[in-house]
């Protein structure tokens, strides 16, 4: 029995020995720092942003077509009901959350690059406005991060205007995607979309038009910064029909938050994505970021980079019902010379040096 007892005795000596070990042991592994925790939130922040956008609206409809076939059957019939119901609702000025536009998340996401917004002028919230940005890049993050969350105090900085971003309208047929877009500001970009945030919400709406669009991304790289602006008239249409003065504002820093593999004009492979996006109206990418552990791997995550995000002096526009086409030329002209004064006087700046040019297609 003393034999017994002492075995005992012995494993349990042994067992608080090997725990007051582990336990020194825990205490002396180094608790993360501030800067990691803020880190690896900013981080968190990118990723979800970035899956939404890639993966939502998919994953939606996949699990909506998937409950259709199981006893949950009713929740996407009514959710289908509800959306030829809505259907119209994003070419209505959509459904504004103000408190998603606060999400402390957001901040993360400014913090990750980071973002930042200048003013060079003031806006009157006595008049409407379409605000050309520049460039698309590939995921569009300064225009998304500026005039879509709060995190860069746009409505601080022009107290009165309230700010819409457009995309593309098929982004509004996909099921939990479209009320996740219409939530934070977005609209499809369609002359009745834009028609109606410039003639039926009052004054002081600045609706951003990423100008360039699909066609701009295919030759998005670091260290080229190329416009696709020369034909596309169809904003300075609307701002003369409306009466929305034209504001231009370039993204320092968009193109290099991605390496792209660029396939030059004439190239089978660009004649694939120019057909692809005459179909889809987006361009197939072939891109690549950072990883999600390390800043040193290959993912799809975008790199650390700063954008900052100028915003340049409107240029005045009258009210024409029925514009010609010598107008909508003379005022595209001086857009386009808005623009480069706004590139030119920023550019050293931010990151460029006095030779570097814009280009414009």
């Amino acid at each position: 029995m003393k034999t017994i007892i002492a075995a005992c005795s012995q494993n349990l000596s042994g067992s608080r020995a090997s725990i007051q070990t582990a336990l020194r042991t825990l205490l002396a592994v180094p608790w993360p720092s501030q800067r990691d925790v803020r880190s690896a939130l900013q981080l968190l922040a990118v990723l979800q942003w970035v899956l939404s956008f890639l993966l939502l609206g998919t994953v939606s409809l996949l699990l909506l077509i998937y409950l259709l076939f199981t006893r949950l059957w009713l929740v996407p019939v009514l959710y289908l009901a509800w959306i030829i119901f809505d259907w119209d609702t994003p070419e209505k000025g959509g459904r504004r959350l103000p408190c998603l536009r606060r999400w402390t998340v957001w901040k993360h996401f400014r913090d990750y690059f980071p973002v930042k917004l200048v003013k060079t002028h003031d806006l009157s919230p006595s008049h409407n406005y379409i605000i050309g940005s520049h460039p698309h890049g590939i995921l569009c993050v300064g225009a998304f991060c500026n005039f879509i969350t709060g995190s860069t105090g746009f409505e601080e900085l022009f107290p009165g205007i309230r700010s819409f971003l457009t995309t593309l309208a098929g982004n509004f047929r996909l099921p939990v995607f479209r009320e996740y877009l219409m939530s934070g500001g977005l609209c499809p970009v369609t002359r009745r979309a834009i028609g109606y945030l410039l003639s039926q919400k009052g004054t002081g709406n600045a609706v951003a038009i990423v100008i360039g669009g699909a066609a701009e991304s295919l030759s998005c790289r670091p260290g080229v910064t190329t416009l696709i602006l020369k034909n596309r008239k169809g904003f300075v249409r609307m701002a003369l029909r409306h009466g929305a003065f034209l504001v231009p504002s370039f993204s320092f820093g968009e193109n290099d938050l991605f390496r792209q593999v660029v396939f030059e004009e004439g190239s089978w492979m660009r004649s694939i994505q120019r057909r692809f996006q005459k179909m889809m109206g987006f361009a197939p990418c072939l891109f690549y970021g950072r990883g999600l552990t390390s800043g040193r791997s290959y993912g799809f995550l975008p790199y650390s980079r700063p954008i900052t995000t100028v915003v340049g002096e409107p240029v005045a526009m009258p009210k024409v019902e029925n514009p010609s086409r010598e107008l909508v030329d003379r005022y595209h002209e001086l857009y386009i010379c808005a623009l480069l004064k706004l590139f030119n006087e920023n550019k050293t700046k931010y990151g460029l040096s006095e030779s570097d040019e814009l280009h414009i297609l």
